[in-house]
């Protein structure tokens, strides 16, 4: 018999034509998990804040988990025009599992960018098998998005480097078998360190699981370094280059954190859709009335124009074009924001039922918050955003409307 074919979707492929066979394949592999495990088990998962092991593990024995690794290590080296479209597929469902591919970028990044052959070599493939699980320790108590507010050191003692300070909101700590570490050089308060810690480390204590308002599935913990010693094989890049492999992290999950919240906006107007189309209200089904159309033309509208500016992100940075950080702000910014004003409507559309811990849209309303924080809250990047913004208007053509001189002299 031949395969079944799945129905046409509310939210159209036309993204997927950028796509080659074998990266189709890949994403038709990830809907079929979607549609028969994730999906069905979305609501289990988020029921307890603890690590999502299952979800993690059949991502990984699938391959998705090794599409952000180099193929001479064992992974797929997967374009992030791909990635995002993964991201997507498991945002729909499960913030969880999404956050496992995003969190992926954000806690191996360092190693594929800086550590050494050897450490690559012995780490990169059981990192895409999920033998083993990093984490990336870069937030403190006083500096998140601010990485030059940094206050943990690292100071060199012989062969070794000894760190010191606390780190927090810190994703993986309770799983992760070694922690990428950034810190600032005790003798030199500018130059920017990263470093592999082992979780078995002396001195290196991690807190137990910390409770939070939703996107249950991935805890957080709070990490303190009293006098650790790491050999300066462990560091990552040269001395100096914290800074600047915290910020590629950064970047890749930052597109990712988009293309999640589109996916649970995606979902958010798939399931409000459904329940406008079975609910009959004053004598007909509450999508034959007029008002309601309308919030789901406003959400469908400005979730296609999201996903059309995360796309071209992704596609910057495939081309490693030089404007790739601004437009990952300004998707991270617009998709985010957006998602958690869709979510709030699907809700409202929904009414008493958007409302139960039975009902999906509860938990996607107290997933959603987290995309506009994390990786950068949505008021940094308007502030990276309008910064280049005016340094770029100093040195960019002047509108043919306007006549010459200054234009305090209109």
């Amino acid at each position: 018999m031949p395969p079944v074919q799945a129905p046409p979707r509310l939210f159209g492929d036309h993204f997927l034509r950028q796509l080659l066979p074998d990266e189709l394949g890949m994403l038709e592999k990830v809907r079929m998990l979607v549609r028969d495990v994730i999906g069905p088990k979305a609501a289990e998962v988020g029921r307890s804040d603890t690590f999502a092991w299952g979800n993690f593990h059949l991502l990984a024995r699938e391959g998705v988990v090794a599409t952000a690794f180099p193929r001479q290590y064992g992974g797929t080296d997967a374009r992030q025009a791909l990635r995002i479209r993964i991201i997507e597929e498991l945002g729909r469902v499960c913030s969880a599992s999404a956050s496992i591919v995003t969190g992926t970028d954000l806690s191996s990044r360092a190693i594929v960018s800086g550590g050494s052959e050897e450490m690559k070599q012995r780490l990169v493939p059981q990192l895409c098998t999920g033998e083993v699980q990093v984490a990336f320790a870069l937030t403190e108590p006083e500096a998140g998005s601010d990485v030059r507010g940094l206050r943990t050191t690292v100071r060199r003692d012989g062969d070794s480097y000894v760190v010191s300070g606390r780190k927090k909101f810190i994703t993986r700590g309770t799983t992760a078998d070694s922690f990428i570490v950034v810190a600032r050089g005790a003798d030199d308060p500018a130059v920017f360190i990263a470093v592999l810690v082992p979780r078995d480390a002396p001195g290196f204590s991690i807190s137990s699981e910390v409770g939070k308002l939703g996107w249950f599935g991935v805890p957080i913990s709070s990490l303190e370094f009293n006098d650790v010693a790491v050999p300066v094989s462990q560091r990552l890049g040269a001395e100096g280059d914290g800074f600047n492999l915290a910020q590629d992290a950064l970047l890749r999950a930052r597109i990712g954190h988009a293309a999640m919240a589109l996916g649970r906006a995606i979902g958010a107007v798939e399931i409000a859709a459904t329940y406008m189309s079975d609910r009959s209200l004053f004598g007909k089904a509450l999508g034959e009335h007029q008002g309601a159309q309308w919030m789901l033309a406003e959400m469908i509208t400005q979730i296609e124009g999201a996903r059309a500016l995360v796309a071209v992100a992704a596609e910057k940075y495939d081309r490693g074009d030089a404007d790739v950080a601004i437009f990952a702000s300004m998707a991270k910014l617009q998709a985010t924001d957006l998602c958690m004003k869709v979510v709030v409507d699907a809700l409202q559309l929904t009414g008493g039922r958007g409302y139960l811990q039975d009902f999906p849209l509860e938990r996607f309303f107290r997933d959603a918050k987290l995309n506009q924080i994390g990786e950068g809250s949505s008021e940094v990047h308007k502030t990276v955003i309008g910064r280049d913004a005016v340094r770029r208007t100093r040195l960019a053509e002047r509108n043919p409307c306007l006549r010459p001189g200054s234009l305090v002299d209109y």
